[in-house]
């Protein structure tokens, strides 16, 4: 019978970073449970799109609209059931929450990625080249922080909208105004999530540009590109992904924001933000209409709260001084 060799330090050392980081990511209760809830979310929002595309826009004809969680009387005496009940048109809220989970985490996602790649290649610009490069990039960067995010939003809709849809109309694309309404709404978020990425981007850069072994890439001749994509990039993918994941929660609920003041996702299509929006309306002293705020509000601060375990999971599993 042969007995498992213990494990030492020096099979500590020889793990490497990324397992020793997924290591501490897994202790990590919080961002476990995040983890695993974000993706059941994400999972059965978008693993139902095939059926609740089809039906999230169905107007039901019953004999009480906005009729709470529960069985639902038709209006020729059936029964037909609403797990989460059904808006003022007699429209399935289930189905519509599914699909504007799709579409919220879509467009934050897709926001934070734009982010990502601007901030980064940015903030490595800005913090290797250094002198005159850095201090215009850093100008705009301030200029672009001064500026309200909501204005800058309209703006780009009340000039980019029509053009887009003229364009994507000539194109054939089948409802031309709501993708470039979504399009417009994906870039103006994401105009302005790429900011603190490059500032941090940047200030790692700096610590990095005068290490070793950059100057031994210098001296053996390397392009400053070669060194930026074989070097330093490497070195930042740590801070890169802990910055990714908290831009994509913030991603999200300026979606939500936006689309709650009518500047967003417009109706038909639905969203987290203006479902919420159409259950403040539904509010009045007579009758409570709770599951129409309720259910939106519930599934955009869990997708958050989740985004936000995983996020502080892993700063905490891939700091450098970490033990």
């Amino acid at each position: 019978m042969t007995l498992a060799a213990p494990i030492t330090v020096a099979d500590e050392v020889t793990r490497s970073p990324w397992a020793m980081a997924w290591r501490r990511f897994r202790r990590n209760i919080l961002a476990m449970v995040g983890g695993v809830a974000l993706a059941l979310i994400v999972i059965v929002c978008f693993a139902t799109l095939p059926v609740t595309l089809d039906s999230y826009s169905d107007q039901h004809e019953l004999k009480y609209v906005l009729h709470e969680p529960g069985k639902a009387v038709t209006a020729d005496g059936a029964m037909k059931l609403f797990p989460l009940g059904t808006d003022k048109l007699g429209r399935d809220l289930l189905s519509r929450l599914l699909v504007g989970g799709a579409i919220s985490l879509s467009v934050g996602l897709a926001s934070a990625a734009i982010a990502v790649v601007i901030g980064t290649s940015v903030g490595m610009l800005a913090g290797y080249i250094g002198g005159r490069v850095d201090a215009f990039l850093m100008r705009v960067v301030d200029v672009l922080y001064g500026l309200p995010y909501i204005l800058l939003v309209i703006l780009m809709r009340v000039t980019l909208v029509p053009v887009l849809t003229e364009s994507l109309t000539h194109l054939g694309v089948e409802s031309p105004g709501i993708w470039a309404n979504v399009t417009v709404l994906l870039v103006g978020i994401a105009s302005v999530s790429w900011l603190t990425m490059a500032r941090v981007v940047r200030g790692q850069v700096l610590s990095l540009r005068d290490q070793p072994f950059v100057e031994a890439a210098r001296a053996m001749g390397f392009s400053n590109f070669r060194i930026l994509r074989k070097h330093i990039l490497p070195n930042l993918v740590g801070p890169i992904l802990v910055y990714a994941t908290l831009t994509v929660p913030q991603a999200i609920l300026s979606e939500s924001f936006l689309s709650f003041l009518g500047l967003g996702i417009q109706p038909p299509l639905p969203s987290w933000g203006n479902l919420a929006s159409d259950g403040v309306e539904a509010l009045n002293p007579i009758q409570t209409r709770w599951w129409l705020i309720v259910w939106p509000c519930v599934a955009l601060s869990v997708t958050l709260l989740c985004l936000n375990f995983v996020g502080d999971g892993l700063r905490d599993a891939l700091d450098p001084k970490a033990k």
